[in-house]
Order: structure tokens, then sequence, then C-alpha cells
């Protein structure tokens, strides 16, 4: 499949993309590494009128931590995610979604931003910002910009960003001692889009009782989703088999997927519940070490 045709623009710095933005109105959109908006575009769920090129504007693409928070420049690539050394230590629930996603001429050209911007909720990153409780960075024509995570995501493919705002950065609370997350997705191929995937993050006290749990689902409902239902049931409580059981059933249960070639809403049901069981037990095994 083939995009419609549009015009190319490219832009140096983040004041001269949004003012670009600005003047081609609400056809045009933001690229980096095109691996989000090329198959929306290739599927016609995207048809814009203008392409605007971010890819060099400097000062987007970066790792570090500034007081309690992990900052990640928008257009930080998934490669260098995977390679970081304080993620691979503090944050291996990115080196897991990050192994499983595409390929790696994908990976070393796809970034972070262009993968939450989107509000694909088949895309790994936005369930591992759900389970990480991240805030979105955005600066636009009305300035810089915070929303939380839980504030982002509006429908398919809708997001919390006006016409003209460029995702700039993603902040995470930084991991505390005793805390593990983890990332999987059952795959019709390797580097495929998710059948349905499960971020999990967990903090636990120094007696094991869990004090914060994230859970994020991938490509089970229109949105990426929360599983509410389960941290709720999890949080403050020790985790035990019958607690993370229960929990497995209640993703089979939440989760809205619909029958498609990747399989039946039965199916993803079952693989949403055997893959939150998993998540849940390799995060609290990551957690008690």
């Amino acid at each position: 499949m083939i995009p419609a045709n549009f015009n190319y623009h490219k832009a140096n710095t983040l004041k001269e993309a949004i003012a670009l933005s600005q003047e081609l109105g609400e056809e045009a959109k933001y690229m980096s590494g095109g691996h989000s908006l090329l198959p929306m575009m290739k599927l016609r769920f995207a048809t814009p009128e203008h392409i605007i090129d971010i890819s060099k504007i400097k000062g987007l693409s970066y790792i570090k931590e500034e007081g309690n928070l992990l900052k990640i420049g928008a257009l930080t690539t998934q490669t260098e995610l995977e390679h970081n050394p304080n993620l691979k230590e503090n944050y291996p629930i990115f080196g897991d979604a990050v192994w499983l996603t595409a390929d790696p001429s994908v990976r070393n050209c796809g970034t972070i931003g262009g993968n939450i911007a989107h509000g694909d909720a088949a895309n790994d990153q936005p369930a591992l910002m759900l389970a990480l409780r991240a805030t979105i960075i955005a600066e636009g024509v009305d300035g810089k910009k915070s929303i939380p995570i839980d504030d982002f995501f509006h429908g398919f493919y809708m997001t919390a960003l006006e016409p003209g705002d460029i995702l700039t950065e993603i902040q995470i609370p930084k991991t505390k001692k005793n805390s593990g997350g983890a990332y999987h997705k059952v795959e019709r191929k390797v580097g495929d889009y998710a059948t349905a995937g499960v971020a999990v993050h967990i903090e636990l006290d120094d007696d094991g009782v869990c004090q914060e749990i994230g859970i994020g689902l991938t490509n089970v409902s229109a949105v990426p989703m929360r599983l509410e239902r389960g941290e709720e049931i999890l949080r403050g409580k020790k985790i035990t088999d019958e607690l993370i059981e229960q929990v497995g059933v209640i993703a089979g249960e939440d989760a809205e997927p619909e029958s498609d070639l990747r399989g039946s809403e039965a199916y993803k049901r079952s693989i949403v519940n055997t893959i939150t069981k998993r998540m849940l037990n390799k995060a609290l095994e990551r957690a008690r070490k």
C-alpha cells in the first residue's frame, strides 16, 4: 500500500516546526522516524497533506535522571532505549519492550515519541507509559504543557495533543528500592504488532507489601488501557499466587478486544489473562532482587 500524496517540509528547530504547523493548519503532521505514522498513512488511517520532518531538531534525544524523575527526549530511538546502561539496570521493562518491537532497522530509526504520540493501541510504549505512570511534556503555540498519561489517550488514534503540539519529553518517576517491571506481548510473527501485550511495574516496601502497581495493556481495546481493577486488588497487599490468578481473570474480563486476523475475541482474552499473570510474576521477581 502506498500513502496518499503529501508535501514535505523540514524543520531545524522546535520553534520552526511549530510555526510551520500553524501556517499549514490541521492537515500537517510531524514525523521523525516515521515508523508509527507511515503505516497509518499506508492504511489511509492518516492522510496528511503536509509532513513536517522534525528528525533533525537538536536537543530532543536524551535519557537522563533529574531529581526524582527519569526524563527521555521524544526523539530518542528504540535502539538507544535498549542499550542505555541506566535503563538496563533500573528500568529493564524498556529492554523487554524494545526487543519485541519490529526489527533492528526500525528500532534504529523509530522514536519513543512517535510510538506514543499517535495514540495507537497496538504500539508497545503506550502500555509501558501507563504502567510507569508517565507524564507527557508537549510544546505548541501556547507554550509548554504537562499531560498525565491517564489523560493523554482520548480515543481511536486520538490524544490530548492539540493541533501544532509536539511531544517533546516523557517524564517517569524514578524507580525506588524494591521495584521491578516487565513487558511481554504475543505476536503472530517476530516483529509484528501485538495480538495482546501486558506491561507491569511494581513497587514493594521492605516487608514485601505492594505500595504501588501499574498494569498497562496493549492492543486489547481501542485505546491503550490501564487495568485499574487489577491494580486496586494488589495495592496495599502482599502479592500471592491467588491474587495474581485473580488479576489474570480480571484482565481477561476487562479487556475489550475485537476479533480480527490476529485472533478471536475469546483467544485474545485468554492471552491477556495468561500474560498478565506471567508479567506480574516476572516484575515481582525483579522487585525482590
